[in-house]
């Protein structure tokens, strides 16, 4: 039995060259797979009693199973082969299936439940803890008929999982409108939309057209219809799927003994049991409401302005009277902040800001060198100290075939002296000028992207990265999102045609009427955050009733007719019963910003105490004592209401 040496240089991962692709996915994923089967098999043949051994070779047989899992979730999203994104589907039903299959395995769990850990430190102790853990949480304790059952069921789910996926991925709907109906909409949007051979404008239910119709248009029709192709995405095929992965998620729940897949699911997050999870949303729910009705009323009488019979409003007008408001009543025009934020400028400017706060060094690589999945990929090395640390990878715009929304992606999980970490940032700007939001949303997920970087240098590969529990994850990134509302920051690089800065006056405007709408906001996040857990609570015939019925309880804008939102959520696959993590991190996150200087977001001593403390700690401690142990003291939700109330 033989694991991989110590290797005194880490490695970084040489994608292919465009014809290879094909060779290379399948290649390479076969390859990890048969490692991690042969580290199994040597484990159990050879049953060595030294518990450091053990955990060694199993960190190296689940290195090799996530870089399998890695490729092939990323490439089935992204490339734009899709004989390569059907490869990369089907290499990841090969991991599910190996993963099934070693979680069920009643003699490779003899291996770890009699191992004495006396000598282990605290690193290694926590790796076998969470092992078996893991292993009683698959089942591999039930009889052989319920685990042939689980076995069943998961390889249910994963194809259950890709087909929803799938279904929102391809279904790109759109709305065709007379050049008059575009009114509103800015000059450099509207040079990208030309007009076709029978007078008419094509928009898409993709975000570049989707966000900036929505906010700026000025045809109520024409958005009413827009917004309900959006939400009517993946309908109804998804609405069968998710019937389906309900479903088995419920039996799946129910035969290793919990009440619900909530109740499975939360156990191993911070907020511990499905109970919790709907007391914090109506916890979030309560302390938002005041703030949420008292902006809804400041929307609905600006509509009645222009349609005085208005006895509501709804979301296919609450976004674009939302950026009225904040244009006529905080002097903030959305059309002229996005001037200064061309696309390029601030890709730079997030390296920049970034690399200052973190100690960071982002050195471009050429795609010759790094190799790559398409020609808009940017790829940087990362190095601290002048050391390489890892590698990033951005795609940032859209394509056909492509994921629609923005996440970070693993592509290899760093492992100390063997590989080094590389994520991708994965989103669907436009080439020219940035939305504010956008720009917000990019510092958001490059969050994920340092944490997954700054947290890679790791003995245990579970440990590395984005490794704590799953309700934590978010709060690096929802606190990187402070940077990008900062005068002093986005001078950095905010500047227009002419190279005139971003003025400070307009930045403390933005932040005002930012500071609008944060209650409908949170009560809109509670209805996303219901549904998630509804769902995977009760048996629901039907799910487009039970939204209707959930929006009237949590959301402030009513349901709008002939909608099935459900059906491209993507977060009720990848999240199930857990969205409610958005907001549990938003609170952590807010307290942990408390922390730092607000007249200066560079501080060095307490940026680097974060970066150090928390996201370079990866998943070697519980969640709330990396907070403690930054903050000084427990978290609290007293940051964030006085977030709220301000």
């Amino acid at each position: 039995m033989t694991a991989n040496p110590t290797a005194t240089e880490p490695t970084l991962l040489s994608l292919p060259a465009p014809d290879e692709w094909p060779h290379w996915m399948g290649a390479r994923g076969d390859a990890q797979l048969a490692e991690a089967r042969r580290l199994v098999d040597d484990l159990k043949a050879q049953r060595p009693s030294e518990a450091r051994q053990v955990l060694r070779v199993w960190n190296d047989a689940q290195t090799a199973l996530s870089n399998a899992a890695s490729i092939a979730s990323l490439f089935s999203e992204v490339h734009p082969d899709r004989d390569v994104r059907e490869r990369a589907e089907n290499l990841m039903q090969d991991v599910q299936k190996l993963d099934t299959d070693l979680g069920l395995d009643t003699e490779l769990f003899a291996v770890f439940a009699d191992l004495d850990d006396t000598d282990l430190d605290a690193d290694a102790s926590r790796v076998l803890e969470h092992t078996l853990r893991d292993f009683r949480r698959s089942g591999v304790d039930r009889d052989e008929a319920t685990r042939a059952r689980l076995r069943e069921l998961s390889e249910q789910a994963i194809l259950l999982s890709q087909e929803f996926s799938k279904n929102i991925r391809e279904d790109v709907r759109s709305i065709r409108v007379r050049p008059e109906q575009l009114a509103g909409m800015p000059q450099d949007w509207v040079e990208a939309h030309p007009v076709d051979e029978e007078g008419l404008v094509t928009v898409t239910t993709d975000y570049p057209d989707v966000i900036p119709f929505r906010t700026f248009a000025h045809d109520a029709d024409a958005r009413r219809e827009l917004v309900t192709q959006f939400l009517t995405i993946a309908w109804p095929a998804n609405d069968a799927v998710l019937q389906k992965l309900f479903a088995v998620r419920r039996e799946h729940a129910s035969l290793l003994g919990y009440a619900t897949w909530a109740d499975y699911d939360a156990e191993v997050k911070m907020i511990g049991a499905g109970q919790a999870i709907g007391e914090f949303i109506d916890r979030i729910t309560a302390l938002s409401g005041e703030r949420a009705e008292r902006d809804k009323a400041v929307l609905l009488e600006r509509l009645q302005q222009d349609r005085p019979d208005a006895t509501d409003i709804d979301g296919a007008d609450a976004t674009y009277y939302a950026e009225l408001v904040r244009k006529e009543q905080h002097a903030v025009d959305a059309q002229r902040v996005r001037t200064y934020f061309p696309f390029e400028a601030v890709r730079q400017g997030l390296l920049d800001v970034t690399g200052r706060l973190f100690g960071l060094e982002w050195t471009p690589v050429s795609q010759e060198a790094a190799g790559t999945w398409h020609a808009d990929v940017a790829t940087y090395d990362v190095a601290r100290d002048g050391e390489r640390i890892g590698r990033i990878h951005l795609d940032l715009h859209p394509r056909d075939g492509k994921y629609k929304h923005a996440a970070q992606f693993d592509l290899v999980r760093g492992v100390r002296g063997v590989q080094l970490p590389e994520g991708v940032l994965v989103c669907n700007f436009n080439r020219g000028l940035m939305e504010h939001d956008e720009v917000v949303t990019l510092f958001h997920e490059f969050g994920h992207l340092v944490h997954h970087v700054v947290g890679g240098d790791q003995e245990w590969v579970r440990f590395s990265g984005v490794a704590t529990e799953w309700d934590f994850v978010e709060a690096p990134s929802q606190m990187l999102e402070e940077w990008a509302w900062d005068a002093d920051v986005l001078a950095t690089f905010a500047r227009n045609e002419a190279g005139e800065t971003i003025p400070a006056d307009l930045v403390a405007a933005m932040r005002e009427a930012d500071d609008f709408g944060k209650g409908y906001d949170a009560r809109t996040q509670m209805f996303y955050a219901a549904l998630s857990y509804d769902f995977h609570v009760h048996e629901t015939p039907d799910l487009t009733e039970r939204l209707r019925e959930l929006m009237g309880r949590y959301s402030v804008f009513p349901y709008i007719a002939g909608t099935h939102m459900q059906c491209h959520f993507g977060h009720l696959d990848g999240y199930s019963s857990a969205y409610y993590t958005y907001m549990w991190s938003l609170v952590i996150a807010k307290d942990m910003f408390s922390a730092f200087d607000r007249n200066d977001l560079f501080d060095p001593e307490v940026a680097r105490a974060y970066r150090d403390k928390v996201l370079a700690q990866g998943g070697r401690r519980d969640a709330a004592d990396l907070v403690a142990d930054f903050l000084g003291r427990p978290y609290t939700f007293d940051a964030y209401a006085a977030w709220l109330a301000e």
